[in-house]
């Protein structure tokens, strides 16, 4: 786990991005979405096998590990959870900035994961 002073609380310290670490982190941080996890998991190791490439599963990994840093650090959920409430709002200029903030919160779990 990395210390990361600037966003506080975490709830479990960050997993380490392999199949196993990330089901255990996503099983104690967003349960409810385990069936989702295990269906996009087949889907990119069948994928990988079809191209005859790792990219399907690197991606399945980033993807699980970015979703993971959102729901273990709560200043990050609440932004989330927040923009993705306004996305369809019927002001169009709340509209834009939910989407811009829910840019803005993928971007920054993505790079946490990615160091």
């Amino acid at each position: 786990m990395s210390a990361h002073a600037d966003h506080g609380h975490e709830l479990i310290p960050r997993p380490q991005q392999t199949p196993d670490a990330l089901r255990a982190a996503l099983a104690a941080v967003d349960p409810a979405r385990l069936e989702e996890m295990q269906a996009t998991k087949d889907d990119a190791f069948a994928k990988a096998v079809a191209w005859q490439s790792l990219s399907p599963v690197q991606s399945w990994v980033l993807t699980w590990a970015r979703d993971i840093e959102i729901a273990r650090r709560p200043d990050l959920s609440t932004r989330y959870a927040q923009a993705k409430g306004n996305l369809e709002h019927e002001d169009p200029a709340i509209a834009r900035e939910a989407l811009r903030e829910l840019s803005a919160v993928l971007d920054e779990a993505l790079k946490a994961v990615r160091g």
